[in-house]
């Protein structure tokens, strides 16, 4: 109930949320499958030609796991849709300035978060534009899953040895620009806590105690 009344509040369609899961369903099915057969329990199928049995305990976890799993990842594709990177980065960067007297690097850990998050788009579209490239040069990713793992292995060497190449020119346009990382830095917009910030921290924090004493 809480995430659709996020989704609500945000103004974005159940659909969306529901779409975003698609690419997920290979994982939430290996889920459920691990679950049902080796969790200790009641008996209730068994798989035929194997030892393999299916408990009922392990269909009660697979299921709460899978749906748990499906809630992380709704979740996360509403914060990438409600949320620029920058503003992630600038939050990150916020929230972990007061553990700097513990030796924590704020700055450095935001700067990483918001490159990873950038270099995200361009691998994707790296790796589509080597496939392209191997399929005219003859490639071939159809077939069986032991054909299809061989014919990632040509995709693969060539997306690290670039993003390799991109992570080098990275470094050295920083060091040019003469970035020095923990060197305090200031911000042009400087981020203050205002009053929907702490009553969305007090709805976020008043959902997470049933969550923890109800487990």
């Amino acid at each position: 109930m809480a995430v659709l009344f996020f989704f609500r509040l945000s103004e974005l369609s159940v659909k969306l949320a529901l779409r975003n899961l698609r690419p997920f369903l290979v994982l939430f099915l290996l889920t459920f499958f691990f679950h049902a057969v080796f969790t200790d329990g009641k008996i209730l199928w068994k798989v035929p030609f194997v030892s393999v049995f299916i408990t009922e305990e392990g269909i009660y976890q697979a299921i709460f796991y899978t749906f748990r799993i499906g809630i992380l990842v709704v979740l996360a594709s509403l914060l990438t849709l409600t949320t620029s990177p920058m503003s992630l980065t600038d939050g990150i960067e916020r929230f972990l300035t007061p553990f700097r007297r513990m030796g924590v690097p704020a700055h450095e850990i935001a700067m990483m978060f918001s490159i990873s998050l950038r270099f995200i788009p361009i691998l994707i579209d790296e790796t589509e534009r080597i496939r392209k490239a191997q399929v005219s040069r003859g490639g071939c990713f159809e077939g069986n899953i032991f054909r299809r793992i061989r014919s990632i292995v040509p995709v693969v060497v060539p997306l690290f040895l670039s993003t390799f190449r991109r992570a080098n020119d990275l470094a050295l346009a920083m060091d040019a620009r003469c970035y020095r990382g923990g060197v305090a830095r200031t911000s042009y917009h400087v981020l203050r806590f205002h009053r929907e910030d702490i009553l969305a921290l007090l709805v976020v924090i008043l959902l997470g105690i049933p969550v923890v004493f109800l487990r």
